[in-house]
């Protein structure tokens, strides 16, 4: 089920209209996104790389490039130790091509997502110090490594940390100690005492603000030779950015602007090779295209085999290499997807055989490979509207990943059923859990025991804009809603609604006949076009469900129907032969 949800910011729209010169509807979208005032407004509209916050104002990162710089001027060898999703692939790759080019002697490790589990241990450490490594460099890991750098240091080893996760803490007397690891230099933008202006930015944007502090400090960063640097730096930060579902807003709007702007011509051969193969050649790239058409290649390698892989990509100068390699990557993917589904439809058949689901789901696939766990977990939570924890069996014990609601905080539910489990992390909306087969069953039991939702928190909340009758979904103001992209968590595409149209005919349409095309009639008679691309036989069982199975015949027949819905949607520019008209897409209708 759905929550319609306005929101409803109040302000001056007319005002911000004729400051800015965009429309009070555009105004309205503005302050729904939570900009008060004209500086806010005036860095949204006009996003640039010179908006970016100071590395400088990263807590710790003096230390940091202090340590980093010394490290290569004596020579010591440096091992960047990342993570295998694209920020810990991005990050690596920044900070290695970074170090690279202040001279260092340096190399990379990524940890192997089932033999390693996520971030830094002790086996790595040991490796590297049997290697000779004086310096362990981390990214996108390494905040909650307060064990394993012990270890580090009692082997004489330097530790610097470079993180954009969570400090974990413990709380005593309802006050949070927080647990910070004792690096020789550690910079996160969300340890307890930073005044980061944004903390909301990935580990490969931290790696970027690194090296550019770095050059600032030696002060190169105007040499044309750094900036061609921290253009193809910028490319991989945004990537990163979004893969890791960072949101919008602030300097992340800026640096994924700029990023997909680069990307169009980059000089990687390995990222010009993994656009040819997903065919992204000669289009304007987009958030879609970073998180759902490039960023699955790229974390397909580390779930079903090595983010080296993805890392080797990068690194390659001989273009026909990189299209062998980036075709292997878009392969794997395709595994990937079939996996998924496969594993999907089995966690779908477990629940809907049970009489009454749990408040939080807890599903036990033995057989679904622990990589694609996550994934599994966010499409029952997205069919459900229930927080869901899927869980695997390894070599090791259980393994399971968690995707929740906005109403559930995943990460305190853990907290207060810990003893089941032998090892937990995460935050508000996912998390990972391990833990023994005999706990399994007490484990659920406790999670929904000390579960607190109520009926209403599993509805799916939409988000409108505000209401506009569909005489205002012109093409002039779809086109100044382009002034909003890109569009993406925090900033996303805006919602429109009417409380009231009729549907007169209907046909289904596209090669796969699974594109619902309606001629809708307002309430003053007038007729639009309105396209679906959501599930047309939901869509049918709904409209037979609140009139009748002949009505609900009829509604994709082309001939005459009469169905009355309250509708929200979105606009899009259809560009044909040159020509463009505005499409009024359908997301949702009750």
């Amino acid at each position: 089920m759905e929550k319609w949800v306005e929101i409803r910011r109040g302000g001056d729209f007319n005002k911000i209209a004729k400051e800015f010169g965009i429309s009070p509807i555009v105004a309205r979208v503005l302050r729904n996104r939570d900009l008060v005032d004209a500086e806010e407004i005036n860095a949204f509209l006009s996003p640039r790389v010179d908006r970016f916050y100071s590395p400088f104002m990263l807590p710790g990162i003096d230390r940091v490039i202090f340590v980093l710089l010394n490290k290569i001027s004596e020579k010591k060898k440096i091992r960047i130790i990342g993570d295998y999703d694209v920020d810990g692939i991005s990050s690596t790759y920044i900070f290695f091509k970074g170090l690279k080019y202040f001279g260092a002697d340096v190399d990379y490790v990524i940890p192997h997502r089932i033999e390693d589990g996520y971030g830094i241990n002790n086996k790595l450490i040991k490796a590297a110090y049997d290697e000779g490594i004086d310096t362990i460099l981390t990214c996108d890991n390494g905040i909650a490594a307060k064990d394993q750098t012990d270890y580090a240091k009692e082997l004489g080893m330097t530790m610097v940390i470079t993180d954009h996760h969570e400090v974990p803490y413990t709380e005593e007397n309802g006050e949070r100690k927080y647990i910070l690891p004792n690096a020789d230099a550690l910079t996160d933008p969300k340890v307890n005492d930073s005044t980061y202006p944004f903390p909301g930015i990935c580990g490969a944007f931290v790696a970027y603000k690194v090296i550019e502090a770095m050059a600032i400090d030696k002060g190169i960063e105007r040499e044309d030779s750094f900036i061609t640097l921290k253009e193809e730096l910028t490319e991989f930060a945004a990537l990163a950015t979004v893969c890791d579902v960072m949101e919008l807003k602030s300097e992340n709007r800026s640096l994924v602007c700029e990023g997909a702007k680069l990307m169009e011509h980059t000089k990687n051969t390995g990222l010009k090779a993994l656009i040819k193969v997903t065919k992204m050649e000669a289009r304007a790239l987009t958030p879609y295209h970073f998180g759902f058409v490039l960023g699955p290649c790229l974390n397909a390698s580390g779930r079903l085999d090595t983010s080296l892989r993805a890392l080797s990509l990068f690194l390659e100068e001989d273009f026909n290499e990189a299209i062998k390699k980036a075709e292997d990557l878009q392969n794997l993917n395709e595994e990937r997807k079939s996996q998924t589904l496969k594993a999907t439809e089995e966690a779908f058949k477990i629940i809907d055989a049970m009489n009454k689901p749990d408040k939080v789901l807890v599903v036990y696939l033995p057989d679904c490979h622990e990589s694609l766990a996550g994934i599994v977990a966010g499409r029952v939570r997205e069919r459900y509207d229930h927080p869901a924890f899927v869980v695997t069996k390894t070599e090791k014990g259980l393994k399971g990943s968690g995707r929740s609601i906005d109403a559930y905080d995943m990460f305190e539910g853990l907290n207060e059923v810990k003893e089941y489990l032998t090892k937990f992390g995460g935050h508000k909306l996912a998390a990972g859990i391990s833990l023994e087969e005999k706990d399994l069953d007490a484990f659920r039991k406790a999670l929904n025991d000390n579960c607190k939702l109520k009926d209403e928190d599993f509805f799916e909340t939409v988000k409108i804009d505000m209401e506009l009758p569909f005489e205002f979904a012109t093409l002039s103001l779809a086109r100044e809603l382009e002034v909003l992209k890109p569009f993406g968590v925090g900033n996303e595409k805006p919602m429109f609604a009417v409380s009231s149209a009729t549907i007169i005919s209907g046909m289904k349409i596209g090669k796969n006949k699974n594109v619902g095309k309606y001629k809708v009639m307002d309430e003053a008679g007038k007729v639009y076009e309105v396209i679906y691309f959501g599930d047309l036989s939901e869509l049918e069982k709904y409209v037979e469900s609140i009139y009748d199975e002949d009505t609900a015949k009829l509604l994709h027949s082309g001939q005459r129907v009469k169905v009355v819905l309250g509708m929200c949607y979105q606009l899009e520019i259809n560009s044909y032969m040159g020509n463009d008209s505005v499409q009024i897409q359908l997301k949702n209708y009750r």
